[in-house]
C-alpha cells in the first residue's frame, strides 16, 4: 500500500514565519504582484468545481456521463486537454505553477530580501506537502476507476479535501507574503 494521509507531516499554519512589512509599495507595484492572485483565483475556481464534482459523484447524485459532461465544460479542460484527465490537468497546472515559483520567483525574492528567506523556505516546504497530496489523489483516482466502491470514494474525497484545505491556506499565505514583494523588487 502507498502513502496515506496519516503519513504526511502537515505543517501547522501557526508556525509560518511572519510576513516582513515592505514600506513604500506603490499601487502600480502591488498591481504587478496581483498577477499571482489572478493565477490563484483561477486555481481556486477549478478546485471548487472539482470538489463539487467529486462530492456529487461520491454521493451518487450524478451519473458518470453527467460528471464527464460537466468536466468537459471546464475552461481548465479545454485549455489543458492534451495532458489527460481532469485531475491530471489540474495536477499538471499546480506542478507547473509551483515549479516556476520554486525555480524563479522564490530564489529571486530570497536574493533581494533576506527577510523573505524564511517565508520562501516555508512556501517551498508547503509545496512539497501539496505534491505529496497530488500524488496521493492521482493514485486514489486510479484506484477509484479500478474499484468504484464506497471505501475508495471516501478515501478519494478525504485526500481531495486535505489537498483543498492545504492549497487554499497556502495560496492565502503566499499572497499575503509575496504579492507586494514581487512588484516592489520588480520580479513580476
Amino acid at each position: 500500500m502507498g502513502m496515506q494521509l496519516k503519513d504526511i507531516q502537515f505543517l501547522d499554519d501557526a508556525t509560518r514565519p511572519p510576513v516582513p512589512v515592505i514600506d513604500g509599495v506603490t499601487e502600480e507595484q502591488r498591481e504587478a504582484g496581483n498577477h499571482l492572485r489572478d493565477i490563484h483565483d483561477y486555481l481556486r475556481a477549478n478546485l471548487a468545481t472539482l470538489g463539487t464534482l467529486i462530492e456529487r459523484a461520491s454521493a451518487g447524485e450524478v451519473t458518470p456521463q453527467a460528471v464527464r459532461n460537466e468536466v468537459e465544460g471546464l475552461a481548465l479542460v479545454a485549455n489543458y486537454r492534451r495532458f489527460g484527465n481532469v485531475c491530471g490537468q489540474y495536477c499538471q497546472l499546480i506542478h507547473k505553477h509551483h515549479t516556476i515559483e520554486d525555480r524563479a520567483l522564490f530564489p529571486a525574492l530570497a536574493k533581494r530580501s533576506p527577510a523573505l528567506k524564511a517565508v520562501v523556505e516555508r512556501l517551498e516546504a508547503e509545496h512539497e506537502r501539496v505534491h505529496q497530496l497530488v500524488e496521493m489523489l492521482v493514485g486514489a483516482i486510479i484506484a477509484l476507476n479500478d474499484s468504484p466502491d464506497r471505501s475508495q470514494f471516501d478515501e478519494t474525497v478525504a485526500i481531495f479535501r486535505a489537498l483543498e484545505k492545504l492549497l487554499l491556506s497556502h495560496f492565502r499565505y503566499e499572497e499575503e507574503s509575496i504579492i507586494d514583494a514581487l512588484g516592489f523588487y520588480g520580479i513580476l
